[in-house]
């Protein structure tokens, strides 16, 4: 549904995108992660037709964004970060004039906005100027014009930015809601949510794309946590000898077992531990993957991309 292939864009001497290659299958729910300045604004701008990459090609449902992009624009609905809204307009006549500019027919016109307003919250607020609404509900208006049409790809750029908890979860449900039929590409510094609504991340630093996991893959890691019987004494240099094994590290001892921590090159490691205890007769208390969260992980991706390591 979205393809991105070595798209890089300038600013004159500042390179806001690097080579930024990645897909989004149909009807899955990415979420875009990265610091203030990382390029995120740009990239979905790029992908939605609105800016031109200096190199490579977006790809929209098989579509060039740069070749047909009115084609592809019929296609998919964009929330940016600050929706274009008129203040002085009611609810109701902004997406009537959002449903004629999207030539949607005059007979479909009061279903789909209807459809829009009630998915949005939006039922009381119909004739209530937008100028009038706080922020929260502005962002609510700004989400109905982008999904007015059933759009089979949906790119938000924070599209929580204003709401307070209890509309976050309602917004929450209507990605996943929009997910039965849609791709969702979305940008937010929430990392809760993220968690909560993706079932895949991309990290951008500086730019450039260092990561491309599933939420899974991210949060277990290449590393794994095993309590073995105090009275083993060669835990390390055997875990050592496995293959794939980088790093293994005593941490603590509680009530006779003592606690390891083991970094690997594959998110495989409980499996392979697992053959070495059996082979070896230890007796344990504990072996799973290292879970951690997903702000640790961002933290560690963006401190490894920056200091020019591996990511």
């Amino acid at each position: 549904m979205i393809e991105a292939s070595g798209i890089s864009k300038n600013y004159g001497p500042i390179q806001a995108l690097k080579q930024v290659s990645f897909k989004v299958d149909d009807q899955q729910v990415v979420g875009l992660l990265g610091h203030n300045g990382a390029g995120k604004t740009t990239l979905l701008k790029v992908l939605t037709g609105y800016l031109q990459p200096s190199a490579g090609t977006a790809m929209i449902q098989g579509l060039d964004v740069v070749e047909h992009p009115l084609q592809v624009q019929t296609q998919i609905g964009y929330l940016p970060e600050n929706a274009p809204l008129y203040p002085d307009m009611l609810v109701q006549e902004y997406l009537r004039m959002m449903a004629q500019l999207r030539e949607i027919p005059v007979e479909d016109q009061g279903l789909l906005i209807s459809e829009a307003v009630r998915r949005t919250g939006l039922v009381d607020y119909l004739i209530r100027p937008i100028g009038q609404l706080s922020k929260g509900y502005r962002q609510r208006v700004g989400l109905a014009q982008a999904i007015l049409h059933r759009p089979r790809v949906l790119i938000l750029d924070e599209p929580t930015s204003g709401l307070d908890p209890s509309q976050i979860v309602e917004i929450r449900q209507l990605i996943h809601d929009l997910a039965q039929n849609s791709t969702v590409l979305l940008s937010t510094h929430i990392l809760s949510e993220v968690e909560l609504t993706c079932e895949r991340v991309l990290i951008i630093v500086g730019g450039e794309m260092v990561t491309d996991s599933t939420m899974q893959e991210l949060k277990q890691g290449n590393a794994a946590v095993l309590l073995v019987d105090s009275a083993v004494t060669d835990v390390e240099q055997t875990l050592n000898q496995i293959e794939g094994v980088r790093q293994v590290r005593q941490e603590a001892k509680q009530d006779g077992f003592t606690r390891y921590h083991v970094e690997g090159d594959s998110a495989q490691l409980c499996p392979v531990i697992h053959d070495a205890v059996l082979e070896h007769k230890w007796r344990i208390a504990e072996l799973r993957p290292d879970v951690r969260t997903l702000e640790a992980v961002f933290r560690g991706v963006a401190e490894r991309a920056q200091s020019g390591g591996a990511a």
